[in-house]
């Protein structure tokens, strides 16, 4: 199963989104792994805003965070960790995954 997660970074008011199958390995090395990413280890901390299942296809992951990382926008981003926000058009197979944000 393939997640989106939003992280964020309260010292560098940033947020990141990325894909993976495994959150907590890979909240781990963006917070600890000295080799992982040169973009998010210059932010850290990280925490974990949002979580969503996509699906069992990889390349349905890398659709959706090529669109959202596409649209720039930090208001999106926010949209989508309000928990009362509902995805729609190309984000509707979101899935919100409450329980390891929470």
């Amino acid at each position: 199963m393939y997640y989106l997660y939003i992280i964020y970074s309260a010292g560098a008011d940033k947020y990141y989104v990325g894909y993976t199958t495994d959150i907590m390995i890979r909240l781990k090395k963006h917070n600890h792994q000295e080799s992982f990413n040169t973009y998010t280890r210059k932010y850290r901390p990280w925490i974990l805003q949002g979580l969503f299942r996509i699906g069992e296809e990889e390349k349905e992951a890398i659709r959706i965070e090529r669109f959202i990382k596409k649209q720039k926008s930090k208001a999106l981003i926010k949209r989508l960790i309000d928990p009362d926000f509902i995805p729609v058009g190309d984000l509707a197979q979101l899935v919100r995954v409450p329980h390891v944000r929470d």
